[in-house]
């Protein structure tokens, strides 16, 4: 094989190391291009059940899947609001939670932005459990946004948020009981 060289005005023989250079390139390049063009898997085309069964799987709830949605929304205090998810929800078995997805025992919000569905057995429903940690995270950007300690956080928590005078003191054993604090670092 030859090369037409525009500086010496003349053919040169190319080597077969600068012919395998170029084919390598090429090679490498149509690879590159069949993978960005190769159809992929969407959603498009899966059927309306497959569907429903990845939604139905994405949405089942267990308590990695809400440590993960507490540490991506970013909250100061983590073990708090987790502890308040054990308490409200009776560990994830109260009637609130199983039938509302209400992971916090919410009301529905009338003077905040909420995610709630609307009101049933008196309090918040949520199309998913995650959507009742979504509106805990509106709650607490509302009106926790400058707590700065844990003290601070448990005050308000007994002055505004639970009716019974004890709820501090049973977060404050839930978190103790079951390690809270170490499922976060």
């Amino acid at each position: 094989m030859y090369k037409y060289n525009k500086d010496k005005l003349d053919y040169e023989r190319i080597t077969k190391t600068k012919l395998f250079k170029v084919a390598s390139v090429v090679v490498i390049l149509s690879m590159i291009v069949g993978f960005s063009m190769a159809p992929r898997a969407s959603v498009n085309n899966l059927s309306q059940e497959e569907k429903l069964i990845i939604l139905r799987e994405n949405n089942q709830f267990n308590e990695t899947k809400l440590i993960h949605k507490i540490k991506e929304l970013n909250f100061k205090f983590p073990h708090i609001v987790l502890a308040q998810a054990y308490q409200e929800s009776g560990h994830f078995k109260s009637n609130i939670f199983k039938y509302n997805n209400n992971l916090f025992g919410m009301k529905e919000a009338k003077q905040r932005s909420t995610v709630a569905s609307g009101t049933l057995n008196n309090h918040a429903y949520y199309n998913t459990w995650s959507d009742s940690v979504i509106d805990y995270a509106l709650f607490y950007s509302t009106y926790l946004y400058s707590i700065k300690t844990e003290e601070e956080y448990y005050e308000y928590l007994k002055q505004n948020y639970a009716e019974d005078p004890d709820y501090v003191q049973r977060l404050k054993e839930i978190i103790k009981t079951n390690k809270l604090k170490t499922k976060w670092k």
